[in-house]
């Protein structure tokens, strides 16, 4: 039997505290890049990869971003009322409608982990594997990293897949990192999993990055977790205590990833969408030259 991943969930409800304290009035999976905000980039992502079913696990606190996700009829129309029917069209284009899409909000009332969060959303998983996709990390690619992973998890015969990437070894610390047993094409099957390891203690710069496919049975492991780091419920826990039992694998997608729950990362995404778009060639040229007048001075 083919395997499914019809259910994507969105693991919203964090506090952004690294980005206070724009972020005590805008949740973090709002702030824009250049003009479109983090959240639009992975929900285009999950529908480009053909996914049924969306669920944000969101916080009480970030109602904000339920009104992003979800269509605006009268805000639409006032749009059109003043004659601005292509921005109308725009914002109908990005958001989702209840009519023709299956959408599910679900509350994490306490920051208890990334693990915790996915629990959270178990009750409104369709059945098959789930995707998990984390807002703040960006990644391009012609193709989206969901539907590269997708594609390969069909294929092959795994149960976990993570998207991974080689990182530089004193960064190691900041990541989930593979134990890899062996390498076919772009798969890294791993026989271990370690969270955040010291530089020396690494077993590889394979780090995991916001993109996951999961077995259904996920879920299960989850529910018989106990706590890790900091007290919470770490996904990674729950995916290491799988391997044995499941064939857990690191996926080498093809793209360009932003780490845009850092300041830096944040700066460099903007910066590169800049780089790509014509519209901003004469912002940057500005600043180049003024930059090098200022060396000159």
């Amino acid at each position: 039997m083919k395997k499914r991943v019809r259910t994507a969930i969105f693991p919203v409800a964090g506090m952004g505290t690294r980005f206070l304290p724009a972020t005590k009035a805008v949740p973090k999976e709002l702030l824009p890049v250049l003009d479109t905000p983090l959240i639009q980039y992975v929900i285009d992502e999950a529908r480009d990869a053909g996914i049924e079913r969306m669920v944000f696990v969101n916080h009480p606190s970030k109602s904000a971003i339920e009104r992003y996700v979800l269509d605006d009829t009268e805000l639409c129309a006032s749009l059109c009322e003043k004659g601005k029917d292509a921005l109308a069209r725009e914002l109908q284009d990005a958001a989702l409608d209840r009519n023709t899409h299956d959408i599910v909000f679900v509350h994490q009332n306490e920051p208890l982990g990334l693990g915790h969060a996915i629990l959270c959303a178990a009750d409104h998983a369709l059945p098959g594997a789930v995707a998990v996709l984390l807002p703040d990390d960006l990644i391009l690619s012609k193709k989206g990293c969901l539907s590269q992973m997708i594609e390969a998890y069909e294929a092959e015969p795994v149960d976990h897949m993570l998207a991974t990437m080689e990182v530089p070894r004193e960064t190691v610390s900041s990541y989930g990192v593979l134990s890899i047993s062996r390498h076919d094409n772009a798969l890294a099957y791993c026989d271990g999993l370690v969270e955040k390891p010291e530089i020396d203690a690494a077993p590889s710069t394979q780090a995991v990055v916001g993109r996951y496919v999961l077995d259904g049975g996920i879920f299960d492991t989850l529910r018989g977790q106990k706590p890790g780091a900091g007290g919470e419920i770490q996904l990674t826990d729950a995916i290491a205590a799988d391997i044995g039992d499941k064939t857990v694998a690191g996926f080498r997608f093809i793209g360009k990833r932003f780490d845009c729950g850092s300041k830096d990362g944040m700066l460099s995404a903007q910066l590169f969408l800049a780089q790509q778009d014509a519209r901003f060639d004469h912002v940057i040229g500005d600043f180049l030259s003024a930059n090098q007048q200022m060396n000159v001075a």
